[in-house]
């Protein structure tokens, strides 16, 4: 029997409603917002899974 690295990979997505000048700037507040963490993304928000063998096999 042979040990094999399976990798799992999950999509998180969130839609999240900005007021802004421009679309770059609300792109940037919601950068800012993520990285300081005030925007958290959660299990419940998965979209999408995907099971393949990892390539450092």
């Amino acid at each position: 029997m042979q040990t094999y690295k399976i990798e799992i990979k999950e999509i998180l997505a969130l839609v999240v409603e900005i007021k802004a000048k421009s679309v770059d700037e609300a792109l940037e507040i919601v950068k800012q917002k993520y990285k300081n963490e005030e925007i958290i993304l959660s299990a419940d928000q998965c979209v999408a899974v995907e099971i393949n063998e990892s390539e450092s096999n």
